[in-house]
């Protein structure tokens, strides 16, 4: 190989991240990179606290390598080479005897905010500067707990035999049935951003049988709340075979896997009450409850709120159930005139639908139901909406072809973080959130 074909040695390479450093023998040498969270000077002895995605360690430093410390702004992004060794203090297990220090990049004496949390800072603030805001462990550890269960939300369905799909998020049709979408000049034609990809994963299960996306979703609703977005990520499922209650167990199912999750990774933050340990063990054994609309109505009766059959149960009404139904429980067989044209009714009861919602407390986290496959009842239904088959011939077609019968739901991941973190407002929850007044950073 000529000199020119090699590769270059990088002396400024990491060799660990900072959570592997307890395992190492004492003696050993190690470079670690990160940014300077705090730094003590006490004469002689200067400590840097260097911090990085992983967690924190102390670094001792003396000599040429204090003074050098002494002129390196917080937050500064910088390479510690040193050797392990052990330590006095009772906050780390070992420290690092700095022997060299390499500065990538100097930060800025003013910042926008405080990433060791001890100035706090109002959310717009932090979400302003949020890859600043990620340096706190405290915000950092949502978004990698996000990570982690978006990982086991993936091999959940793949374990069951589900395949990962990619549907459009530019359509041609605002043929959903819904009417908040966002449109917009797509090459001299008019194209809209997908709410959600109903009409596909159902077209997809006629050959694939079993299909889930997680994804972004698009809705153009003008509301400003704790719970909303307009931009969301949506883990949604489609499969053959299966009726609303077979998807029903499989979403509890997922639930309790997360939730299993979580507490033996010490996730859980005592502060939220649902997560204490009786709670959380409940949670995870006892079946999670299901309520009928009609059952829903009768206690909202019984609480003062009238309900008439057929209406939708508004956000008062739901804060009510929620208050006697404060953990995670399913409101089943919906009348069917409050449900998409595409949900099957019930054959025993044609005004009901197999549909479901899982709320936690007052909170919907997933919507589901067995599919109509029936294409004349389809068309049917699609005309008792108001609603024109020719906008859905490219759909309508696909139930020609040997549909199986069918069901699905779709999650609101965000909203399930909301839960799981005990977060009041979902924008905590999501890295750069899109509402009615947010379009950047």
């Amino acid at each position: 190989m000529t000199p020119s074909a090699q590769k270059e040695t990088n002396s400024n390479t990491r060799t660990h991240f900072t959570s592997q450093l307890q395992e190492l023998p004492i003696g050993s040498e190690v470079k670690v990179a990160g940014w300077i969270e705090d730094f003590r000077d006490i004469g002689k002895l200067g400590f840097i606290l260097l911090r990085d995605v992983t967690g924190l360690v102390q670094t001792v430093l003396v000599g040429e390598n204090l003074q050098k410390a002494k002129s390196i702004p917080r937050q500064s992004n910088i390479l510690i080479t040193g050797v392990v060794q052990g330590t006095k203090s009772k906050n780390f297990p070992i420290e690092i005897k700095v022997t060299e220090i390499f500065v990538f990049s100097h930060a800025s004496l003013s910042l926008p905010v405080d990433p060791t949390g001890r100035v706090e800072s109002n959310l717009d603030t932090r979400l302003d500067s949020r890859a600043l805001d990620l340096r706190n462990p405290k915000i950092s550890n949502i978004f990698i707990l996000r990570s982690n269960i978006l990982r086991i939300i993936r091999d959940f369905f793949s374990e069951n035999k589900f395949i990962e799909v990619n549907t459009p998020k530019i359509i041609g049709s605002a043929s959903e049935g819904g009417s908040n979408l966002f449109s917009f000049n797509y090459f001299k034609r008019k194209g809209f951003l997908a709410q959600s990809p109903q009409l596909y994963k159902e077209q997809l299960v006629l050959s694939l049988d079993r299909v889930f996306e997680i994804a972004p979703y698009f809705r153009a609703e003008n509301s400003h709340t704790l719970r909303h977005l307009n931009e969301f990520l949506s883990v949604d499922l489609e499969a053959a075979y299966l009726d609303y209650y077979d998807i029903m167990n499989l979403m509890e199912e997922l639930i309790k896997k997360i939730l299993v999750y979580m507490r033996d990774s010490n996730y859980f933050d005592n502060e939220n009450p649902l997560f204490k340990e009786n709670s959380l063990n409940d949670l995870i054994s006892i079946p999670f409850p299901k309520i009928s609309y009609d059952k829903c109505l009768d206690e909202l009766t019984s609480v003062g709120e009238k309900v008439t059959f057929g209406d939708d149960l508004s956000d008062s009404s739901l804060r009510k159930l929620g208050e006697k139904f404060d953990k995670f429980y399913f409101i089943v067989d919906w009348p069917l005139n409050l449900k998409p044209f595409y949900i099957h009714e019930k054959e025993s009861n044609p005004a009901l639908s197999k549909s479901f919602d899982l709320q936690f407390g007052h909170l919907e986290l997933v919507s589901g139901g067995t599919r109509q496959h029936d294409v004349s009842k389809l068309k049917s239904r699609l005309a008792e909406q108001g609603l024109s088959a020719e906008n859905f011939k490219d759909h309508l077609r696909v139930f020609e072809w040997g549909m199986p019968p069918h069901s699905g739901s779709g999650l609101g991941f965000d909203r399930l973080m909301m839960v799981l973190l005990g977060l009041n407002n979902i924008r905590e929850a999501v890295l750069y959130p899109r509402d009615t007044s947010r379009i950047s950073p």
